[in-house]
């Protein structure tokens, strides 16, 4: 949790060095220019991706199929065009990977690889005669009854 929060204040601060580090090499009008080109380009690319990541999972409801690649890959099109147009090149690096099909269907394995190991983690305790043993981990619930007494309905 703490490692993630350093890396998520990290990053801007990152992306900012690299403006000014980028900026001083080729100039900023040049460095302006390339941000607002990666933002024209991501929204133009999420477009066109987004359109055919539907046009797939509509084919794939016509035929009686639940598209959960169409829906995982749709989810990583929209973070993807959504890095492209955040200013930086980092982020405009991984919009780009996000976004090509080779790379996305590649995080898309590696996601799904561990999602099934987590899965397996979880029936392994499930199997364990020591935790049926001790019931249902839920809520400790206590009930009763309560009676509100306020001072000015007394009276």
């Amino acid at each position: 949790m703490r490692v993630s929060l350093f890396l998520l204040l990290l990053f801007p601060l990152i992306e900012l060095a690299l403006l000014i580090k980028v900026g001083s090499i080729i100039g900023v009008g040049w460095t302006l220019f390339l941000i607002i080109a990666s933002a024209f380009i991501g929204a133009a690319l999420l477009r066109v991706a987004g359109v055919a990541t539907a046009w797939r999972a509509r084919e794939r409801l016509a035929r009686g199929e639940l598209p959960e690649q169409e829906m995982l890959e749709g989810l990583l099109i929209a973070v993807g065009g959504g890095l492209l147009m955040l200013p930086g090149f980092i982020s405009d690096i991984l919009g780009i990977l996000c976004l090509i099909p080779f790379t996305r269907r590649l995080l898309l394995s590696g996601v799904r690889r561990r999602i099934q190991e987590q899965a397996l983690r979880q029936r392994a305790f499930a199997d364990d005669p020591q935790a049926q043993s001790r019931g249902p981990q839920g809520p400790n619930v206590i009930e009763g009854e309560y009676e509100r007494r306020d001072s000015d309905r007394l009276r």
